[in-house]
């Protein structure tokens, strides 16, 4: 089933199974493109594997009227990338504000409380994310200690200060063509291993960032994307099924 519900004065997208029975929690963080056509399959396509899923609307009202289809298009364009930078990185501003992040966090929170509170859920959550999704997936896990896994979908690193109180296992996926993360990832890997966390990270060759949005033919990589959802899957289903 799907519906339209507020949390913590956000709107947000609730998909889950219609069976009657009760099922683990996914917090489903969206890309900076907002819970979009993309977002919203990918909540389904969870309920349909048997996930009770939020998908909160955590941009600012504004940003999104500012961020047209055609630039997320635009991005991923050689020819017309420098174009599309510093409008996306003027938009961005609003979210770029410590109090921004602080504020992001209790409504993630507010989103698990909702599913570890829900009838229809068995109390398990975790928690993913895309982009600007991922990194905050990497946030939550650090500051929910009730997240079960986390698995951030080309995210930023987490602070230094974070990953101590990171206690769920993390598996991360990037493309090896998204040069900005490849360049924080050993630093990352290092930290996680010297801080004793559970991180896998999957790297997939000839893939760039945003490789698993399909409604992106400049970024999507059908082969990439089918592999991580099936690793996705088994992930949850591992450390979040009860």
């Amino acid at each position: 089933m799907k519906q339209e519900i507020t949390i913590c004065g956000v709107s947000a997208y609730h998909s889950f199974p219609d069976d009657g029975g009760k099922h683990p929690g996914l917090v489903l963080i969206e890309e900076i493109w907002g819970v979009d056509s993309h977002i919203r399959s990918v909540a389904d396509r969870l309920a349909a594997e048997g996930f009770g899923v939020i998908a909160p609307e955590l941009l600012p009202k504004g940003i999104l009227e500012t961020l047209t289809p055609q630039m997320k298009i635009d991005l991923f364009d050689p020819e017309k990338r420098n174009e599309v930078q510093p409008k996306l990185r003027e938009a961005m501003q609003p979210i770029m504000q410590p109090e921004y992040a602080k504020d992001a966090i209790v409504k993630l929170k507010a989103c698990v409380d909702y599913l570890a509170a829900d009838g229809q859920g068995d109390g398990n959550v975790g928690v993913l994310g895309f982009c600007f999704g991922g990194t905050y997936a990497y946030h939550l896990a650090a500051h929910d200690p009730r997240i079960k896994a986390a698995a951030p979908f080309y995210g930023q690193p987490p602070g230094e200060d974070e990953i101590p109180a990171i206690r769920c296992p993390v598996l991360a996926f990037y493309g090896d063509r998204d040069a900005p993360l490849m360049q924080s990832l050993p630093a990352l890997k290092d930290a996680m291993e010297k801080n004793g966390k559970a991180f896998e990270a999957v790297v997939y060759p000839h893939a760039g960032h945003a490789f698993f949005n399909d409604t992106n033919p400049r970024s999507y990589n059908p082969e990439a994307a089918e592999d991580a959802w099936k690793r996705l899957l088994a992930f949850l289903k591992a450390h979040v099924v009860g």
